[in-house]
């Protein structure tokens, strides 16, 4: 597969020039574009480019772009593809999940590929984040498909978690939509790396990504008494936004736990995190590890080279958003480790709202939260 990466600038004219020289070197070209939310605007003129020059488009605006410096919110990364990968783009996906399901079950079906590319094929999704009940949707999606495709995605939208249209083709930009590319020979590292806390509880009661209550008890009580116990943190109503993203719940799930950070309660003490909650789930406290602390990029490195024998010039990588929020600064240095460790020259992505890998024996996918994202 022909692929080109490109930072420019979002403006329409300097987005021409350069798929104006990919199509010459490849007629079959397709084109994903990430934009960070401060070019949203952009968005129309890039169509217009797109369709004059008949390309497939998939687009999608992020809070902030992934380059090789850290992180901006100005520019727009151009990903070339030749040929272009069977792709789709589902407007209106709705709450009701098994609907939502078998939609984006025909979808992959009719895009298949004859058959010779489907065992290999990753299905690649981008999802608007807003959408309440996106671990549901890949449950149903996984029900349909089963393993006839590896799993893989990230979110989409704004870090104020204000809804907002977020993905876009030649013709259409919108909200509560869902995009999807099957791609050949793609694989997707997904680590978090963080340790959890001895302290087990249960979601008694929650729906989606609301817990409203923890042992019996109201979640945010439950929650304030294992942060002290087990991490001699005093949570109060007023602090919960300074700690929250440093102590997320970990969701216990077959082999693995996955990050579920908490970003609202109410008056009621139910916490509403990202991502959801199943009821009667079993939760254990997550420590958010310091840089120095953490293993994540070294074993994405290693699962990398562990998978292929050569190395390529540019590693796609999404990075979630609540663990930017949590590093700060060393967000930026984490990234720089990933780029020597994998031994690429260039990094190209997002800041994704949530992350999705699959299941390593399972395939089943399953939806994280402060996870990097590597293909």
């Amino acid at each position: 597969m022909f692929e080109q990466f490109a930072l420019v600038e979002a403006r329409p004219e300097a987005i021409s020039m350069v798929l104006a020289q990919w199509r010459q070197q490849s007629r079959d070209l397709g084109v994903v574009v990430l934009l960070p939310e401060a070019e949203k605007d952009q968005v129309p003129g890039i169509q217009g480019v797109c369709r004059a020059l008949g390309l497939p488009l998939i687009g999608a605006v992020f809070p902030a772009l992934v380059t090789n410096a850290g992180f901006t919110t100005q520019g727009a990364w151009l990903i070339g593809l030749a040929p272009m990968p069977p792709w789709f783009l589902l407007q209106d996906v709705t709450t009701d999940a098994n609907a939502a399901a078998a939609r984006i079950g025909k979808a992959v079906r009719q895009a298949y590929r004859p058959a010779t590319d489907q065992a290999t094929s990753t299905l690649f999704f981008i999802f608007d984040a807003m959408i309440p009940n996106i671990g549901s949707l890949l449950s149903g999606v996984y029900q349909d498909l089963h393993d006839r495709v590896r799993y893989a995605g990230i979110n989409a939208g704004s870090e104020t978690f204000q809804p907002m249209p977020c993905l876009f083709d030649r013709e259409s930009l919108v909200a509560n939509a869902v995009a999807g590319l099957l791609l050949p020979d793609a694989h997707a590292i997904v680590k978090h790396g963080y340790p959890a806390a001895n302290t087990q509880m249960q979601a008694i009661s929650t729906i989606g990504n609301r817990i409203n209550t923890i042992n019996g008890r109201p979640a945010f009580e439950v929650y304030q008494e294992v942060i002290d116990a087990d991490f001699g943190v005093r949570l109060t109503r007023e602090n919960f936004y300074d700690y929250a993203v440093h102590f997320p719940f970990g969701l216990i799930m077959l082999t693995e736990v996955v990050v579920r950070i908490p970003v609202a309660f109410d008056e009621d003490g139910a916490i509403i995190c990202i991502g959801e909650v199943p009821p009667n789930s079993v939760l254990r406290l997550l420590r958010a590890p310091a840089l120095a602390e953490s293993d994540c990029v070294a074993a994405v490195a290693a699962d990398l080279k562990s998978r292929s024998s050569t190395t390529r010039d540019t590693l796609v990588t999404f990075y979630c958003a609540g663990r930017r929020l949590h590093l700060g600064a060393a967000a930026a240095q984490e990234l720089h480790q990933l780029r020597e460790m994998a031994g690429v020259s260039q990094l190209a992505g997002a800041l994704s709202l949530g992350e999705i890998s699959s299941f390593e024996d399972f395939g089943i996918p399953v939806f994280h939260n402060a996870a990097l994202v590597c293909l």
